[in-house]
């Protein structure tokens, strides 16, 4: 809709139902919410949301796709294992025991029921299918984040792959829009777009006493948990490899969690990705400026 009345010469603004909800008055109803929307729209300090593309559109429903087949696929994996468990036959969770389930189910010598593995069969069919159904979505991802020059660009970041590249570029909005990497890294205080990462903890302050709480997790979900899984990524091969130029990661680890080292990893790789994308400029690797 935000689209068809730009194209009839009106300036559209969208706004979260979070911020007109204050200025609801009494009840509510058809009326007191109309007025609400035009009060907050006349607010000079409103964030408002900007009007996606139908590529981006497009790009969002392949994301939320590939994310219900990858629902339904660890639903059917765990059914699998409950059921079979039930039976005798335990196995550890995650993707990966699949294969133990199989040979189980295809062994004469776990005597298993014969309903049992018929039954056992189907679930692993499905499984397959859905398997095949994401990796010809990943295809897709791959091939779209080939195309765009702002992908390629982010994916020069170590932590940053094709899927996360192509989220950013689906789901954020224009990173110009934002006055410094820190307001997209946490919030944003620009009236474009009223979007955060919640990536920085929740604040409960008064008279200048600052109380920080525990992550947010408000905001994009999907650029979030894209951008922490890349964090925790990088965190594994500064401990496996002990990658050069990366002081600051050994130093958080020794006193901090993992989660906590790879959540301040992902604040700062998102404060990177706008200093990347505002500017132009690929990613610099320190030891190569150093040198």
């Amino acid at each position: 809709w935000g689209r068809a009345f730009e194209e009839m010469g009106h300036d559209v603004r969208l706004i979260p139902p979070v911020y007109v909800k204050p200025f609801v008055k009494r009840q509510k109803n058809d009326v007191a919410d109309a007025e609400a929307i035009v009060e907050a729209a006349m607010r000079p300090t409103m964030r408002f949301v900007a009007v996606k593309t139908e590529d981006q559109q497009a790009r969002a429903m392949l994301f939320r796709t590939r994310q219900m087949f990858v629902g339904q696929r660890t639903q059917m994996i765990n059914a699998l294992r409950g059921h079979l468990a039930e039976h005798g036959l335990v196995a550890a969770r995650g993707p990966a025991q699949l294969k133990t389930l199989a040979h189980a189910i295809a062994d004469d010598d776990t005597g298993l029921h014969a309903e049992v593995r018929e039954l056992g069969q189907m679930y692993l069919e499905q499984i397959e299918g859905l398997n095949a159904r994401v990796a010809e979505l990943d295809a897709k991802m791959r091939c779209a984040a080939q195309k765009a020059e702002v992908v390629r660009r982010a994916q020069t970041m170590p932590g940053v792959g094709p899927v996360t590249a192509l989220a950013i570029e689906t789901f954020a909005p224009d990173l110009a829009t934002f006055k410094r990497g820190r307001d997209f890294s946490a919030s944003c205080d620009t009236h474009a777009f009223g979007m955060t990462l919640g990536l920085v903890p929740k604040q409960h302050s008064t008279g200048g006493k600052a109380r920080l709480g525990k992550t947010s997790k408000m905001g994009q979900r999907d650029i979030r948990t894209l951008l922490v899984s890349g964090a925790m990524a990088v965190l594994q091969a500064v401990e496996r490899f002990d990658t050069p130029n990366n002081g600051w990661l050994k130093r958080l680890l020794t006193p901090k969690p993992r989660m906590v080292a790879a959540i301040a990893l992902a604040n700062k790789m998102a404060r990177g990705l706008w200093a990347m994308m505002t500017k132009q400029e690929d990613y610099q690797n320190p030891a190569a400026t150093m040198a």
